[in-house]
C-alpha cells in the first residue's frame, strides 16, 4: 500500500494535555510518561505542547519551557516536539519562541492572536515576526471561532513565501477556503478538527494535529495509509467507527475531557486549570458511553 504524502511535521501529531498534580502544579513526570505512550504506544509522529488542549492560557512561560524540556527528554528523536507559542502580543510571542527553541523544540505552532482582531497585514507581520526569530519551522493555526478572526486565503498564500513558514493547522471549518489555499501554495495542511479528518483528507491535507490522537492516533494514522492508498471505503469505514469519539471528546470544552479520558484510562493527566473545570460525574459517564462505542477500551494503557 502507497504511503500517504507526508508533510513537513509528519502524518499524526496529538495535542498534548498537560498532565497537572493534585494542587493543580505541573507534573513533569506525568508529563513524560504520557508523552512516553502517545509516540511508543500510538505511534504519534509528533506532540503539540503548551496549545488549548495543554492549556496554555494559564501555565506560565517557565512551565511552558519546562514542558518542552520533559517531553523532548522522553520522546527524543522518536518523534517532533511543536511547541504553541502563539499569543495576542507579537512580542510575547518572539520570546517564547526564543525559549521554545533554547528548550530543544522542534517546530512552533503559532496561532492567530486573539481578542484584539488585528487585520489580515498585523497577521502577516506577526507571523513574520516570530518566524524571523529563531531557525525552526513554523505552523500557523487558524481557529477563527476562537480567536475572533480567521486568516485568509491570500494571507496563507503571501505566508507560504516564508522559509521558515512551512504548515497550516486549519480548524477553521471552511472546506472551500482550505481548497482554495492548498491549490495556491505548498504548505502542509493539518486537520485541527477532528470531524473534519476524512473531509480535509480528502481535499488534500497531509494528516492531523489531533486531541483524539490521546485515544485513537493509531487509528487515524490508518484511516489516512487506507485513503491515501486508494482503499477510500476502508477509510470512510475508520472514520464512521470513530465518529463517537470525536463527539465524545467535544460535549464540552476539549481539554476538560481529554484529561477525564486520560483519567478514565489510567493514564497521567491530573486536574484541569481554573477557570475550567473538572467534568461532572454525569459528563464522564457519557464520555465513557461515547469512548465505548467508538472502539476505546478503558481497561488502561
Amino acid at each position: 500500500m502507497p504511503v500517504p504524502p507526508v508533510g513537513p511535521i509528519g502524518v499524526v501529531l496529538t495535542a498534548m494535555a498537560t498532565p497537572f498534580d493534585r494542587d493543580g502544579g505541573l507534573d513533569v513526570i506525568g508529563t513524560q510518561r504520557l508523552a512516553g505512550y502517545l509516540v511508543d504506544s500510538l505511534g504519534n509522529d509528533g506532540l503539540v505542547v503548551n496549545g488549548t488542549t495543554g492549556e496554555s492560557a494559564t501555565t506560565t512561560d517557565d512551565e511552558k519551557a519546562a514542558v518542552i524540556r520533559a517531553v523532548k527528554e522522553a520522546v527524543g528523536d522518536r518523534a517532533r516536539v511543536i511547541a504553541g507559542v502563539g499569543t495576542s502580543d507579537t512580542a510575547h510571542s518572539v520570546h517564547l519562541a526564543r525559549e521554545a527553541a533554547a528548550a530543544g523544540a522542534d517546530g512552533l505552532l503559532v496561532v492567530t492572536p486573539y481578542y484584539n482582531r488585528p487585520p489580515q497585514e498585523g497577521l502577516i507581520h506577526h507571523f513574520r515576526a516570530v518566524a524571523d526569530a529563531t531557525e525552526l519551522p513554523v505552523i500557523t493555526y487558524d481557529i477563527p471561532k476562537r480567536t475572533g478572526v480567521a486568516i485568509e486565503v491570500e494571507t496563507l498564500v503571501r505566508l507560504a513565501d516564508h522559509p521558515r513558514i512551512v504548515a497550516n493547522k486549519d480548524a477553521k471549518g471552511d472546506l472551500e477556503s482550505a481548497q482554495w489555499a492548498m491549490a495556491r501554495c505548498d504548505l502542509g495542511w493539518y486537520s485541527g478538527d477532528d470531524m473534519l479528518n476524512l473531509p480535509l483528507l480528502a481535499v488534500g491535507a497531509n494528516g492531523f494535529i489531533s486531541v483524539v490522537g490521546h485515544l485513537v492516533a493509531d487509528r487515524i494514522r490508518a484511516m489516512a495509509l487506507a485513503f491515501h492508498g486508494g482503499d477510500v471505503c476502508e477509510a470512510v469505514g475508520i472514520n464512521r467507527a470513530l465518529l463517537p469519539v470525536y463527539t465524545g471528546i467535544f460535549r464540552t470544552q476539549g481539554a476538560i475531557l481529554t484529561k477525564a479520558a486520560l483519567n478514565l484510562k489510567g493514564l497521567p493527566a491530573g486536574p484541569v486549570r481554573s477557570p475550567l473545570i473538572d467534568a461532572t460525574a454525569s459528563q464522564i459517564e457519557q464520555l465513557e458511553r461515547d469512548l465505548r462505542d467508538g472502539g476505546v477500551s478503558l481497561d488502561g494503557p
